[in-house]
């Protein structure tokens, strides 16, 4: 979330539009949504992957 932060303070408004009109000039209007479910679904495997290493150090050091 800091990162986002970091680029959102680096950014104005019409950089932000500007790019999301080459994303969509780029890869089409269809296509995406696909981009974007996998994305959510690799961020839900890393938040997944995060955890359970958590629970493997608590595991381990008890």
């Amino acid at each position: 979330m800091n990162m986002l932060m970091i680029i959102g303070a680096m950014l104005g408004p019409m950089e932000i539009v500007l790019i999301l009109l080459i994303v969509v000039l780029l890869f089409g209007g269809k296509k995406i949504p696909e981009l974007m479910k996998g994305l959510g679904k690799g961020v839900k495997e890393f938040k997944t992957g995060m955890h359970d290493d958590v629970d493997e150090k608590d595991k381990k050091t008890n």
